[in-house]
């Protein structure tokens, strides 16, 4: 995985980047899933966040991203939903996310992971102080009823009603360490057969 973005980060912390995504596509948080792009880059992480139970997002999958800059893990990445979504904390022009872990409770040793579950964390327990959306915000604060109604709405519409990543598909970095590994076999098995092929040949020569 390289990126433009990536080139500008040193090499430990590419290092550390890897070896987050690759957790993430593999041991992936509840209700979270790694999404990976056509052009995977260490830049931007991709995930997808599944409704919590209880909540107007209920039974919707939510797609969303996080930005990272260069001086990162110092600086914390921004986060984005990409999926339209009605909730206090979403600016519902840009999709930035508001949340403290990626503001003043930002530490360097943040995980990726931990971040994505923050913000699932969000959708059950939403901080109108703070809002993006004043509408929802106040919605929240005042009828959350109608709050919900809204937000179930907006899911329907612009949210999936089903996971885009198959049960047992391997994403991300795990497909690139499963076609890694056959590839390392099919590779193996090539050298053994070659192997066989000159052991063959060696003894028809010794039987001319």
């Amino acid at each position: 995985m390289t990126s433009v973005q990536a080139e500008n980060l040193p090499p430990q912390v590419v290092t550390r980047l890897a070896k987050e995504v690759r957790k993430l596509a593999t041991s992936p948080p509840e209700g979270i899933k790694f999404l990976a792009t056509e052009e995977e880059t260490l830049g931007e992480v991709h995930a997808e966040i599944e409704g919590p139970v209880g909540t107007p997002y209920e039974g919707y999958f939510f797609e969303l991203k996080l930005v990272l800059g260069g001086d990162f893990p110092n600086s914390p990445p921004r986060g984005f939903f990409l999926s339209k979504i009605y909730h206090p904390n979403v600016n519902p022009s840009t999709g930035d996310i508001c949340v403290n872990t990626l503001k003043k409770d930002w530490s360097a040793s943040t995980t990726i992971s931990h971040v994505l579950s923050v913000i699932r964390c969000l959708l059950i327990v939403p901080f109108p102080e703070s809002s993006l959306n004043d509408e929802a915000g106040k919605l929240f604060m005042e009828s959350y009823d109608e709050y919900a109604r809204r937000a179930k709405l907006m899911a329907n519409v612009h949210a999936r009603q089903s996971s885009s990543v198959a049960p047992d598909e391997p994403t991300g970095s795990a497909a690139t360490a499963s076609a890694g590994a056959s590839a390392t076999t099919t590779t193996k098995k090539k050298k053994a057969g070659d192997e066989k092929k000159k052991t063959a040949k060696k003894k028809a020569m010794k039987r001319l």
